[in-house]
């Protein structure tokens, strides 16, 4: 019997590129379209899983991981988050990254 992981994901071989296991085929494929872009020179820096410390009056609260975070063709710093729902934690986390990074924004990939 396969098991399941979060939010009931299995087959973890068909979520598997490049050694880096994802969260879902969804963020696999963003993956894969962003390494092509990046050998295109059309992005640069491609990071995965970059961490956020979400820090409030010098409290670090929590810490926002996206998914991928790279820079486009005009050097601006992008941040992607793929989503296939969310949840109540994820809005939380997007509502004190956006007060803790206010030149950042995170685009959401549903």
């Amino acid at each position: 019997m396969p098991r399941f992981g979060k939010y009931g994901v299995s087959a973890k071989e068909h979520r598997t590129l490049d050694g880096i296991t994802f969260a879902s085929k969804r963020e696999m494929i963003r993956y894969q379209e962003l390494r092509i872009s990046e050998r295109a020179g059309i992005i640069s820096g491609l990071r995965l899983q970059p961490r956020y410390p979400l820090v409030v009056k010098d409290v670090k609260v929590c810490t926002y991981v996206a998914d991928f975070a790279y820079l486009d063709s005009k050097q601006q710093p992008c941040i992607e988050d793929v989503k296939g729902m969310q949840t109540p934690m994820y809005k939380l986390k997007k509502k004190l990254f956006s007060v803790c990074y206010p030149d950042l924004r995170i685009t959401e990939i549903l």
